[in-house]
């Protein structure tokens, strides 16, 4: 879809008008039968994105945030642990850290990826921490914490080098758990385990956002936790309704973030294209390659490693005049987004873990930097090609001309 001669940068509009049929008899079935509250459609959503992502278990719930706490919850974080991931995230990650009373740490990112630099994550276990002598684990040298677990996200559809990172956790004895809010169909290809591994099937457990303008989107707020240990299945199922293991029992101390069948519901319609509409994002991004490849070293386009399978959740690349190409795109009436202006350890949220500017300097040299282009399923080749011309006419503006150069050269 383009508004007038514009193009957005994401079309939640066309998928929904296309599935209205559909996902109008999911609301029409509720109503007939007053399921509002998990039931049969969370149970079949479960069920099938479980076998979508490869895993023995799914727990529906109500966000991408909550999630990610309940799984670090379950997979046995602690009050007063230090975790370590990533400041180039959005902020749920780091949230639900703390909502676990756990304390979040950084290390930088991949230049190319985005990711966690898995030899940051070894340097600082090694190098930043010092070795407990009664329990053998590590402390981190500036909070005096247990480092207990890592958080790798697959960042904008990427996943990140996750034996390297299991390699590095299992000789520290760390839990690793997977933010893959923006990731849901990607794969990584697992030397350790010679094969492919989608992305929510490798750590102890997987947290997943359906925000609407994921890769596979509810119409609201929805999440999931994937597994294949069964204990945090079942704590994260009483953790999400009160702490109960059966009505009025309560087991635990939880609180309301139970999935709603009707969003259930629209999942499981959507679930049915999300491996389609996964396929034309990835053609998209390689249209978008061969349109902007020419520029060369003027911009910087996303990488794909060969071991990851990326799902483009979102198409990021890199100018160094950022705010210049957004403003001349913008003049030609297309949309794009920065992901993410400021990261987390300069945020003012957290002032108080005492970082300042320069502990990331990969980080903060690429998010002044880094800028979204349009991506959606139903982005069309002639949109794409406006766009990269768009990029490089821009690109093209910034080089000095022939005559300049040999005016100043005479």
């Amino acid at each position: 879809m383009s508004t007038a001669d514009g193009i957005p940068f994401l079309d939640l509009v066309t998928p929904h008008v296309e599935l209205e049929p559909e996902l109008t008899s999911v609301f029409q079935q509720a109503l007939s039968t007053a399921a509002f509250i998990g039931g049969t459609a969370v149970d079949a959503f479960e069920r099938e994105f479980a076998a979508f992502c490869g895993t023995s278990f799914c727990v529906g719930v109500g966000s991408g945030t909550a999630a990610l706490h309940y799984a670090f919850v379950a997979a046995g974080i602690r009050p007063g642990d230090s975790v370590v991931t990533v400041p180039n995230t959005f902020i749920a990650t780091t949230e639900a850290i703390s909502q676990a009373g756990a304390f979040p740490e950084f290390v930088d990112i991949d230049e190319r990826t985005y990711n966690m630099d898995a030899a940051k994550l070894r340097q600082f276990l090694e190098d930043r921490c010092d070795t407990d002598p009664r329990t053998g684990r590590r402390v981190s040298r500036r909070t005096g914490r247990t480092v207990t677990a890592v958080v790798p996200v697959h960042l904008y559809g990427q996943m990140a080098d996750m034996d390297a990172i299991l390699e590095i956790a299992e000789e520290h004895n760390l839990i690793v758990v997977e933010d893959a809010c923006q990731a849901h169909g990607a794969q990584y290809f697992s030397a350790r385990q010679n094969g492919w591994k989608n992305a929510g099937a490798i750590g102890k457990a997987a947290a997943f956002s359906f925000y609407p303008g994921k890769n596979l989107g509810a119409c609201g707020e929805a999440g999931a936790i994937t597994t294949n240990d069964e204990e945090i299945a079942r704590q994260t199922k009483m953790a999400r309704d009160h702490g109960q293991a059966k009505k009025y029992y309560h087991d635990v101390e939880g609180d309301n973030g139970r999935l709603d069948a009707i969003q259930a519901g629209i999942l499981r319609i959507k679930l049915q294209r999300l491996a389609k509409w996964n396929r034309q994002r990835r053609e998209c991004a390689a249209r978008y390659e061969g349109l902007l490849a020419p520029l060369g070293e003027n911009v910087v386009l996303p990488c794909e490693p060969s071991w990851s399978r990326g799902v483009y959740h979102l198409y990021v690349i890199r100018h160094t005049d950022r705010e210049g190409l957004q403003n001349h795109l913008g003049a030609r009436n297309i949309s794009t987004a920065i992901h993410y202006p400021i990261p987390l350890h300069l945020q003012k949220a957290y002032r108080g873990l005492g970082y300042r500017e320069g502990d990331f300097p990969v980080t903060e040299r690429l998010a002044p930097q880094l800028v979204s282009l349009p991506m959606y399923p139903h982005l069309r080749p002639e949109q794409q090609r406006r766009v990269a011309q768009g990029v490089t006419d821009f690109v093209e503006s910034k080089r000095p001309s022939t005559a300049l150069t040999m005016s100043a050269g005479a």
